[in-house]
């Protein structure tokens, strides 16, 4: 038994560290970025309290819809338990607990860490989802070239504007000619929480004409 926990632990241990270096170098976005690679999804159209409903009112029965728990089953989490468990088993075994007692305290540490790493995951993805919101309500707004955002879509710049009564600063990518620092813009489409598409603004483009 002590083997297997400390495999688990190694293993499991040595793979979080690895995604997580590489996200903070940029790299590894398909093992631990919360944009989800297509056979991973957390969201899966579940939503919590409507599982929790919708499993304890089915049959009269007690317990949570089963698609629901297929839902926190990812890789991620997965490898969270696997490191947890490890772990737990052998701070179990080194504390003297009896071969039973470390088996529970590790499945626990682990079935937990698992559903710790699918919340926070969710909450981040939430985050992330109403910084998009608040993007969008961008569209239509007048914003100032901040540093020149290339031609025809084939790079971006950024701009700075007033939204919500603060000075932002998005990403910006137009498909006309580029645009320099202090150009005027308008956005027209929002394509990330963190990048815009723009047009050169109105006032901008009957000048260029007169």
């Amino acid at each position: 038994m002590g083997a297997l926990f400390l495999i688990c632990a190694v293993a499991g241990g040595s793979v979080m560290v690895v995604q997580f270096v590489l996200t903070l170098i940029g790299f590894g976005g398909e093992a631990f970025d919360l944009d989800l690679p297509d056979d991973v999804d957390f969201d899966t159209d579940l939503d919590l309290d409507a599982d929790f409903d919708a499993g304890v009112g089915s049959e009269g029965g007690g317990h949570l819809d089963s698609s629901w728990l297929f839902g926190v089953i990812s890789l991620r989490t997965v490898i969270a338990a696997l490191a947890f468990f490890g772990l737990a088993g052998l701070a179990g075994q080194a504390a003297g607990f009896g071969g039973f007692q470390t088996l529970v305290v590790a499945v626990i540490t682990g079935v937990a860490a698992m559903y710790a790493v699918y919340y926070l995951i969710r909450s981040l993805d939430k985050l992330k989802s109403e910084g998009t919101a608040h993007v969008r309500r961008a569209l239509g707004l007048l914003g100032t070239v901040y540093t020149t955002i290339p031609a025809e879509a084939s790079g971006t710049g950024k701009i700075q504007l007033d939204l919500q009564n603060r000075t932002m600063e998005y990403l910006a990518l137009t498909s006309g000619h580029a645009l320099a620092p202090g150009a005027k813009v308008v956005i027209t489409d929002v394509i990330a929480s963190d990048t815009v598409q723009v047009e050169p603004a109105p006032e901008v483009e009957r000048n260029s004409h007169a």
